[in-house]
């Protein structure tokens, strides 16, 4: 498999990583679609969550720093993603555990995340919106892998 070719496949399906942390060799297309995303991913938010104007003077900044830190996940994904379409047609048993042990550290670190957020929001929204928030960033976080996973090939 291409190099180039996974990672614009990428880039357009789970286009997270933040524009200053763009893989290098980002387009500026690929660029535009990064920020395409991150304003809609907000606008879902504001959409279903029908904040107050308190509700949002509270919830915007927690949000916001929930992006940044899930985004330094998500280089991280990207990053581990290239590496392994730059290895697949020769990756060796060592490499795919190394890979895997990765896999699995980003996975955790992203469910602690994610309930360290939830929390938060819990602290600023009540109860029914805390959820429809905890709702909302699994199904775009499941409809995100799915597109990636679906393009992903298999190790040998």
């Amino acid at each position: 498999m291409k190099l180039t070719t996974l990672v614009l496949l990428v880039a357009a399906a789970f286009p997270l990583v933040s524009l200053a942390e763009a893989p290098t060799g980002t387009t500026s297309d690929e660029q535009v679609l990064l920020q395409q995303y991150q304003a809609d991913k907000r606008g879902v938010y504001a959409d279903n969550l029908h904040l107050t104007e308190t509700e949002s003077k509270a919830f915007w900044p927690v949000y916001d720093q929930y992006e940044a830190e899930l985004s330094k996940l998500d280089h991280r994904f990207v990053e581990l993603i290239n590496d392994y379409a730059a290895k697949y047609d020769g990756l060796t048993d060592e490499q795919a555990a190394g890979m895997l042990k990765d896999r699995l550290a980003i996975d955790r670190e992203r469910v602690d995340l994610r309930v360290k957020y939830c929390r938060r929001v819990a602290e600023v929204l009540p109860g029914r919106k805390a959820l429809r928030f905890a709702q909302l960033d699994a199904r775009i976080r499941n409809a995100q892998l799915r597109n990636i996973y679906s393009i992903i090939p298999l190790a040998r």
